[in-house]
């Protein structure tokens, strides 16, 4: 039977909805997918806006030959469309979680710590164009650390323990390990029923005695699942003998909070249900919709695989292992119809660009220099106005450059405006023009030449402890001005009114 929500749909599930529309394009799964049948990886990851911070010649003469081919066998089974599917995100708008690093594989021996494949996202000011960064992390130091805010492997998001989330070759665990066959949520241990943040207890077990093996630990023992920001679980994994299925329990004795913070953490893609069965189950998302490696790992397991059942959301269709589906189209279509002078008339694309084909040529430059002259519009040219500076696609633009589709939101602008149309003052292209500013942000943030969020006031340049222009903060005497991109530590700071004011008197 479908899973049903009763009530309404969750926050969470709403942004998943939105993520698995625009943030992995179709087109990018193509390409990535076809590079990396040909050999390709590093053409993959591009595909994927992976950039590859890795060099091999360089792990070779550090580490050894045998550390560089097992490197190289990753790489040739990483999937790259696969992985940005599945990195972790942040609400409301389902962007990558910034200044993240993640491993993908560790490799142990290999001098005084243990090498790690990992993925780097960017910070948040830097954050334009949703792109990734590839490296290998063994604890002596790379160029990340001069300018990442965390260049550590993180504990909590890590995708070592879970190769199905970027491997190829390994895909197929994915229901295996997310439970597709059980029930749709539990609530974690002395918390209520919650439908915005379902848990996935009924793996936990297994998934903690993973973590405690590759901690190199008992396969018995304590560990730790954030439940929120200031709440943790501390549980303990028991089992009668190794022959029996693990199960854990609430840990008996209360531990000091420095030897809970040094327990094992279960990882954020093991405590939580897989947002793909979530939106399948509520029929959010049809499988054609999901990643094929995705959908082709999720068909005939549990209540995912019901043939044309209905929820509250609408119909589900079965999952199958079918190409992804494109998105819908975006093309001029039938034209726009306007009321103009008691007659109905037609708005479409001529010669690349948004025309009223039921006006003359000459009548419409008549009707152009009047409007600059101060006189009314054509009601006709009154919609294309509009339709240039506020369309009513702007939604689906915006959320296409927020997660760095910039070829697709132009292709939007394009089936709305024709190629050879000259964008007018209005959010359209203020939406545009704001997307290139911020890549450029990115760039100072690859190149190095800016280490830290410039409202911090602490610019890093080239020549060291200046700006871009090698300018110092103290030596302009221009006091940064809040924006958007401002981090919520020095927003809080300078917006406090709790400090004392001097100036007024009694």
């Amino acid at each position: 039977m479908a899973y049903h929500l009763a009530n309404r749909i969750p926050a969470h599930l709403l942004m998943w909805q939105r993520v698995r529309e625009y943030a992995v394009p179709p087109s990018m799964i193509e390409t990535a997918t076809a590079r990396r049948a040909a050999g390709d990886w590093a053409g993959a990851c591009a595909a994927a806006r992976i950039d590859v911070d890795l060099d091999l010649r360089a792990v070779r003469d550090r580490h050894g030959t045998e550390l560089v081919t097992r490197i190289r066998s990753d790489l040739r089974r990483l999937a790259p469309d696969l992985l940005r599917w599945h990195m972790p995100r942040i609400a409301p708008d389902g962007r990558l979680r910034p200044g993240l690093t993640v491993s993908l594989a560790r490799y142990r021996d290999y001098g005084a710590t243990t090498a790690h494949l990992v993925v780097r996202t960017p910070p948040a000011w830097a954050d334009a164009g949703q792109r990734m960064s590839l490296a290998l992390w063994d604890g002596s130091g790379d160029r990340a650390p001069a300018r990442h805010p965390h260049p550590h492997p993180d504990r909590r998001f890590r995708l070592d323990l879970h190769r199905h989330l970027w491997d190829a070759g390994r895909s197929g665990e994915l229901a295996r390990r997310c439970g597709a066959g059980g029930p749709p949520s539990m609530a974690p241990p002395d918390r209520p029923t919650r439908h915005d943040s379902p848990w996935a207890v009924a793996c936990w077990a297994a998934e903690a005695e993973l973590l405690l093996r590759a901690e190199g630990r008992r396969p018995r023992g304590a560990f730790t699942v954030r439940l929120g920001a200031r709440n943790r679980a501390v549980l303990e994994l028991v089992g009668p003998d190794d022959s029996h299925v693990p199960a854990y329990r609430q840990l008996r004795e209360a531990l000091p909070p420095q030897e809970v913070a040094a327990l094992p953490v279960l990882p954020e893609a093991a405590a939580r249900v897989l947002p793909d069965l979530e939106l399948l189950r509520t029929g959010l998302v049809t499988a054609e919709r999901l990643h094929p490696l995705v959908a082709a790992a999720l068909t005939g397991f549990g209540p995912v695989a019901v043939s044309g059942s209905v929820t509250a959301a609408g119909p589900v269709a079965a999952p199958g292992s079918a190409p992804m589906a494109a998105g819908p189209a975006h093309g001029p279509g039938d034209p726009h119809r306007v009321e103009c002078r008691g007659e109905v008339h037609r708005i479409a694309l001529r010669d690349g660009v948004l025309t009223a084909i039921d006006h003359d040529p000459a009548e419409l430059r008549r009707e152009d220099l009047l409007v600059a002259l101060g006189g009314p519009a054509l009601p006709c040219l009154r919609a294309i106005d509009a339709v240039h500076r506020d369309p009513a696609e702007l939604p689906a633009v915006r959320e296409r450059l927020g997660h760095g589709d910039v070829a697709g939101a132009l292709a939007v602008v394009e089936g709305l405006l024709g190629p050879g149309a000259v964008l007018r003052d209005g959010p359209l292209r203020e939406e545009l023009e704001s997307a290139a500013a911020r890549r450029i942000d990115h760039g100072l943030f690859r190149s190095g030449l800016v280490a830290v969020h410039p409202g911090a006031g602490t610019r890093t340049g080239a020549a060291g402890g200046g700006d871009a222009s090698g300018v110092r903060p103290a030596e302009t005497g221009h006091r940064p001005r809040l924006d958007r991109r401002t981090p919520p530590s020095i927003r809080r700071k300078r917006s406090s009114r709790a400090r004392p004011r001097t100036s007024l008197t009694s």
